[in-house]
């Protein structure tokens, strides 16, 4: 990510949502001397998405104004699973699936972050080293009450499905976070802004000391719905350029603005010209340059560009189509041959098939059930991106 100069103003307003308690008083802080902020990360993915990369990016701008960031991985909380946003209990990750998860994220921060002045830290260094008195004394800040307004937590009740006791403690530990940290800002998105003012409680309490929050608006996935790899609509920053390019282009149009906003540098009035000047399809087609640009490289965003043109406009094939081989090199119903091939589930398969989304050598197959010999050479399509020939 290039560096851009960047004035403090820019830094506190474009892409901000809030700050809290004042962003005057942030703004008198940060002309006064550097300030410690952080983000903290619970590694409940392997990947890391654009919505997160637009946390980043404004740790970045934090760090080209010679701040101290911090990047925060909850490898204590991602155990107990936070709440926020979730109408139901959240499945708590093992220690072997967040070591799994944790071990790209570095890779994936650099993409936006300036590794050499970022300090990195996890949770469950001071987390998991607290007592009982510890934990009572922590517990003793917050009342049952407080905790309990949460939105979602009211939801639950009214639904009659249960809130967990570890759950409601899920904000007090990522609260500490600041306390053992001992920072003056903590950035999020808005579906945080619970957490982190609990930890602004805490940090008053523990060190007598004013946290500011900003948070920032979230990026919605391209179908409109909260980015979520459990929704399956994520755009991850280690999602190859061709592939990356075609998500952003099933954007949904009222989405694009948001983009240009959150998730790239284009500025405020250049966005507003663009958005006069140009058709939504090449609206987001710029959008998809700019943001493949920032992850890949400009030559592999026209790259990205050209295939899709190839693909989705021209109905050609893709200019280079991978290999695959079956284990089994009899005949075979037409969904269990694409479950093989594509590793989805053999319901995933017929669903895809009855709707028309396979092709054989361009020609469209809807039977599931219909049994064929796989030959070498032959083109198996599903949908519009994935494409194999037999080997």
């Amino acid at each position: 990510m290039k560096k851009r100069e960047l004035k403090q103003e820019e830094v506190l307003s474009r892409q901000v949502a809030e700050i809290l308690p004042a962003k005057k008083g942030l703004e008198t802080l940060m002309e006064k001397r550097k300030i410690r902020l952080y983000l903290g990360v619970d590694p409940t993915s392997p990947s890391l998405h654009l919505g997160h990369a637009v946390l980043f990016r404004k740790l970045r701008q934090f760090q080209d104004l010679g701040h101290e960031v911090i990047l925060l991985f909850g490898t204590f909380t991602a155990r107990i699973g936070d709440p926020s946003g979730r109408d139901q209990t959240r499945q708590p990750l093992s220690e072997k699936e967040i070591n799994e998860n944790i071990r790209t994220y570095r890779r994936q921060a650099s993409l936006v972050l300036d590794m050499k002045c970022l300090r990195i830290e996890k949770n469950h260094v001071w987390l998991s080293k607290m007592s009982i008195q510890d934990t009572q004394k922590l517990a003793s800040l917050v009342t049952v009450s407080h905790l309990w307004e949460r939105d979602m937590f009211q939801e639950r009740k009214k639904r009659g499905q249960p809130v967990w006791l570890n759950e409601m403690f899920y904000p007090l530990l990522q609260g500490y976070d600041s306390v053992a940290l001992d920072v003056d800002l903590e950035v999020g998105g808005t579906d945080q802004t619970f957490n982190m003012l609990v930890g602004r409680e805490l940090q008053r309490a523990y060190h007598n000391k004013e946290k500011y929050i900003l948070t920032m608006p979230l990026l919605l996935g391209p179908d409109g719905r909260k980015m979520s790899k459990s929704l399956g609509n994520t755009i991850n920053l280690l999602d190859e350029p061709k592939e990356m390019y075609g998500k952003i282009m099933t954007l949904r149009d009222e989405l694009v603005e948001q983009y240009f906003e959150l998730a790239t540098d284009v500025e405020q009035k250049e966005i507003i010209r663009l958005k006069k000047e140009f058709s939504p399809r090449d609206l987001k087609a710029r959008l998809a340059r700019e943001i493949v640009t920032i992850y890949h490289t400009e030559a592999k965003a026209q790259q990205a560009e050209k295939e899709f043109v190839r693909i989705f406009q021209k109905k050609q094939l893709p200019s280079h189509i991978k290999k695959a081989k079956s284990s089994h090199p009899g005949p075979l119903p037409l969904y269990k041959a694409i479950g093989e091939l594509f590793s989805v589930s053999g319901a995933e398969a017929k669903r895809v098939i009855e709707q028309g989304g396979v092709k054989i050598d361009g020609a469209v197959k809807k039977d599931p059930g219909l049994v064929f010999q796989l030959r070498s050479g032959m083109i198996v399509q599903v949908g519009k991106r994935r494409v194999l020939q037999i080997m």
